[in-house]
């Protein structure tokens, strides 16, 4: 199981037509990112609690906003360094999906 994030200019098309719009991509942390996530309550905790490990998950620059918070906050408590890179990689993700109007971050669960 692991969780890669592409950061989109526009929703995403699904079946190869997502290059079209995808600005970059983060393939190297997926074990240790939904290792991390896996921790979440999705009742109790707010956006990424709803990142589906096994399923995709699309943030547009709002939702990335909020969740962006979410992961700095996750990234400082975390005491595995995998784990920690791996949110720190996502933070810089929320970060650029929150500041490019009309853009989506798409978390691509196996």
């Amino acid at each position: 199981m692991g969780i890669e994030l592409e950061l989109h200019s526009g929703r995403p098309a699904r079946k190869g037509l997502s290059r079209d719009t995808l600005l970059r991509g983060s393939y190297e942390h997926g074990e240790a990112l939904a290792r991390a996530l896996s921790t979440l309550d999705r009742h109790a905790s707010g956006k990424l609690g709803w990142v589906d490990p096994y399923g995709d998950t699309l943030f547009n620059e709002q939702e990335a906003q909020v969740a962006r918070q979410e992961a700095v906050v996750l990234a400082q408590t975390c005491t595995d360094e995998q784990q920690k890179a791996a949110l720190l990689d996502l933070v810089v993700f929320l970060e650029g999906c929150a500041a490019t109007p009309g853009s989506y971050l798409w978390f691509i669960g196996d």
